[in-house]
């Protein structure tokens, strides 16, 4: 509860002024048969019309004070529970973005997305029906239980019986439910983790004609959902009739046994009218009961999966940082006996016994087999990942030393996957620094060779980019990426494959850029093409996660069996084209 009661706080007169004037409303409730009983009771035995006109004015005020109740408590219930949900999102989501790309693996994308949206949405509910419910159906209950009592001991006893029976059948909805929902959940999480991929990759789908495989996979993962759905609802369905049931079968009794004394003389038949309502209100009033416990166990499966992401301690924090003030100087990077497995349980190590040292401002080509481990060894500089042996070292300070925010504003670095955001080109190329002006912004995609064909564009730099940069090349989405990165001055850049769709005149203008105007960066290349990186200053030789050679192009040439192996079968190639 102190979890929850942190979003309360805030919002606190809400969840105090709701309950109050649905306490309003159940008053008004509970007062009405009696005054509607009086009014029968007053016309059968000729009280007189001034009796009667007096009742009937309570009950329009009563009547007016339980709208004002019921407005009141509908506007501030409403009030409250979208507070909570919004400040609850708001931390959900602030928490996520903490989390390292194996927090974020752990859970999946689509049950994070179901999490912040729908899980939350399910708890705003079940706070909204609280606010409206909680009060008002025990109230409600122990009001007109109450007031029947009084208007006859003796009929009341059927209670005795009815309300153990149902309170039963309360009991086993929650038992049978609750799992239901938290399986429907999980559902849920499956369908949307289905439609992303699908709508990510939907140009993927198309060229390989994919799309009727595509489409039983979604009918299946719906089917599954509708299933899961139905089996959860179907106790709720049950429990509507059966409380309804039990309705019936107690007017029935009541009829009978009230209308019995109302013929002997022992009751009035206003009395037994107001008794009949009292009835309806107190079965009402539990069919009430039983919905806030139905929502409740949806409501409580989705607080469960919440809290499994507040609870979850992102593997890569900067808590015990010894230089949380620190930024990075000059960019030298340091790698001393790096060991990383991406299962910690696992015997193969990604990489493996990984040392050597970056100067600032070099150059360093990094080069190797598919899946010999080239991202995941940049990955541990800005700690997108964290070593499980052994230290990466920036100016002389372990990485784990720096706070997070420090260290990752001072690499640049530019993904195997180029992401662009919807908005303008404008807009995206400053998201690498929001302080960038224009001509700093035109400066650095000259570099990145994009100023030419941005400005080619009838709207220029204000062209809208489709979700995704859609609308873009392979080749063009990679120059703007570059040029986003180096907008934000890194001491540290870092490209992973990033110039594998542009020509190699292109590649050649960004290299002179690179080498001739932004001398003092340190530069780290990973390419598939050794013409990308044969002119760095430093080349380094992964296989297999292991770095079997270090040097120019011309020592590795000389000393590298690998580094020839790949040489040689990439002019190969080039001379099988040609």
């Amino acid at each position: 509860m102190k979890r929850w009661f942190k979003y309360v706080k805030p919002h606190i007169l809400y969840f105090i002024l709701g309950p109050l004037c649905m306490i309003v409303e159940v008053v008004g409730e509970v007062l009405m048969p009696r005054f509607f009983g009086s009014v029968i009771n007053s016309v059968n035995e000729n009280m007189g019309v001034e009796t009667v006109v007096g009742i009937c004015a309570m009950m329009v005020v009563t009547a007016l004070l339980m709208m004002a109740g019921g407005v009141g408590g509908a506007y501030f219930g409403a009030k409250a529970s979208v507070n909570f949900a919004s400040d609850l999102r708001g931390d959900v989501y602030k928490k996520i973005q903490s989390f390292s790309f194996a927090n974020v693996d752990k859970f999946e994308t689509g049950s994070l997305v179901t999490r912040l949206t729908n899980d939350i949405t399910q708890l705003q509910n079940f706070v909204n029906m609280l606010l409206r419910m909680f009060l008002r159906s025990p109230g409600m209950l122990i009001g007109a239980l109450i007031m029947a009592i009084i208007l006859s001991p003796s009929l009341s006893i059927i209670f005795a019986v009815m309300i153990p029976v149902v309170a039963i059948g309360i009991f086993a909805v929650v038992r049978i439910g609750f799992p239901r929902f938290s399986k429907m959940q999980k559902k849920i999480d499956a369908l949307n983790t289905n439609v992303q991929e699908n709508l990510t990759n939907v140009r993927v789908i198309k060229s390989f004609v994919r799309e009727d495989y595509q489409k039983e996979k979604f009918f299946t993962a719906n089917r599954e959902l509708k299933n899961s759905a139905i089996s959860a609802l179907q106790v709720m369905i049950f429990m509507h009739p059966m409380v309804m049931l039990f309705m019936n079968v107690t007017t029935v009794l009541v009829l009978w046994v009230g209308g019995n004394q109302v013929v002997a003389g022992g009751m009035a038949i206003g009395d037994l009218t107001a008794f009949i309502t009292y009835v309806t209100q107190i079965l009402m009033s539990l069919m009430m009961v039983v919905m806030i416990f139905m929502t409740s166990s949806r409501a409580l499966a989705s607080a469960k999966r919440i809290s499994e992401v507040l609870d979850e301690v992102p593997d890569i924090n900067d808590y015990s940082a010894a230089n949380k003030d620190k930024q990075i100087e000059k960019g030298k990077i340091e790698f001393k006996n790096v060991a990383f497995r991406y299962y910690k349980n696992s015997t193969d190590a990604v990489l493996d016994n990984i040392s050597f040292t970056i100067e600032a401002g070099e150059t360093v080509g990094i080069i190797g087999s598919t899946g010999c481990g080239k991202t995941t060894l940049v990955s541990l500089i800005p700690r997108f990942y964290d070593t499980d042996e052994g230290s990466v070292y920036v100016d002389g300070i372990d990485v784990r030393d720096y706070s997070l925010k420090n260290l990752r504003e001072g690499i640049g670095m530019v993904l195997q996957k180029n992401v662009l955001f919807s908005g303008t080109i404008y807009d995206n190329i400053r998201w690498g620094n929001d302080e960038a002006d224009v001509d700093e912004i035109e400066e650095f995609c000259d570099y990145a060779q994009a100023d030419t064909f941005v400005k080619g564009f009838s709207e220029g730099y204000q062209t809208e980019l489709e979700q995704g940069g859609l609308n873009l090349s392979g080749g063009q989405k990679q120059r703007l990426c570059i040029a986003r990165a180096l907008v934000k001055k890194p001491k540290i850049l870092i490209l992973d494959d990033s110039t594998s769709a542009v020509d190699t005149a292109t590649e050649s203008k960004i290299k002179d850029a690179f080498s001739n105007k932004l001398s003092g960066m340190t530069k780290i290349i990973i390419a598939q093409r050794i013409s990308s990186v044969c002119d760095a200053d430093k080349i380094v030789v992964l296989d297999e996660g292991k770095v079997v050679g270090i040097g120019t192009h011309a020592e590795l040439m000389e000393k590298s069996e690998e580094y020839r192996e790949i040489y040689y079968s990439q002019n190969e190639k080039k001379e099988a084209n040609n």
